[in-house]
């Protein structure tokens, strides 16, 4: 709790920390939105492999690489898996646990497909496939790895709420440039136009400071903590998943029919601060894998520069 609300301190704004009630009001919805964070990571699937033979033999990881190389590609760029390997708490273990992250994709293109009998063309398709594919708080210890997912739950409702205060922040900002601005030329209005343009100049700065005033309040230490409160108490519209199931086949192509090769793949999608949808799950990865992925890309890398 100490951690968490020095971690509220931080990212929303230090004023919070100084404000009279700042632990007693927010200690509460603290600890309320650290149980959603710690519900949302244990409903997470998994752990599954990720490798190669898994690429041919489980239809979520077919599903979400093109091909097997990609996944060599994605251990290999992973900046998250390059510090990992260089700790040497990554030698406890031959494999280690992180949350795979990915954006479902649909496209629509015209294919040969079978309908009974017939063979036809130009059938209209509509096609599944996934894209940057990240890994996220890779560690030996499945349940470190969910403690840092916990931690980077709490951090994402935090930053959206951050951007709520920088969004007052920049309407404060605006406000007093355009009641600058109303000022300056009422007070060329007064010797250059009528009563009646003189009262529309007057109607308008008044609104202005009337919103400056409101939005400088809703600024205010004090404020900031009971709309920070209410946000932490009900976390879900800004941090949540939603189950997706769909049917495809062996080629990703979304399928209503049932057969040896067609699949229903399940999985969760994660809303967060971008709002864009994230599959997610837990996944293991060998660590002598990983190691000559990134060994791999770095050679490509060091290839590519000397050519």
């Amino acid at each position: 709790m100490r951690k968490a609300l020095d971690r509220v301190a931080a990212l929303v704004s230090p004023m919070l920390k100084a404000a009279p009630g700042f632990e007693k009001h927010l200690s509460g919805p603290v600890r309320h939105a650290l149980g959603y964070c710690d519900g949302l990571v244990a409903s997470l699937p998994g752990p599954i492999d990720i490798n190669r033979k898994a690429f041919a033999s489980d239809p979520l990881v077919h599903a979400l690489f093109a091909t097997a190389d990609d996944i060599d590609q994605m251990l290999g760029h992973s900046e998250a898996v390059r510090d990992f390997l260089e700790q040497p708490s990554s030698w406890d273990s031959p494999y280690f646990y992180a949350m795979l992250a990915a954006r479902r994709q649909q496209k629509k293109q015209l294919g040969i497909a079978q309908q009974g009998d017939v063979i036809r063309n130009d059938v209209p398709q509509l096609v599944l496939y996934f894209s940057n594919q990240t890994l996220i708080e890779p560690s030996c210890e499945l349940d470190a790895t969910r403690l840092g997912l916990r931690c980077k739950a709490l951090e994402s409702l935090l930053l959206t709420f951050q951007s709520h205060v920088q969004a007052l922040q920049q309407e404060r900002d605006d406000l007093r440039s355009d009641l600058s601005t109303a000022r300056a030329q009422l007070a060329g209005l007064r010797t250059e136009a009528g009563d009646r343009e003189r009262e529309i100049g007057t109607r308008r700065l008044a609104e202005l400071d009337a919103k400056l005033r409101q939005t400088a309040a809703s600024l205010m230490p004090e404020h900031l903590i009971a709309t920070l409160a209410d946000y932490l108490n009900s976390p879900e519209p800004a941090l949540h998943l939603t189950p997706v199931s769909i049917t495809v086949d062996r080629l990703g192509i979304v399928s209503d029919d049932v057969g040896q090769e067609i699949h229903t793949l399940s999985f969760p999608e994660l809303t967060a601060r971008d709002r864009r949808l994230h599959l997610v799950t837990l996944v293991r990865i060998s660590r002598d894998e990983a190691l000559e992925a990134v060994n791999m890309v770095r050679d490509q890398q060091r290839r590519f520069m000397l050519i």
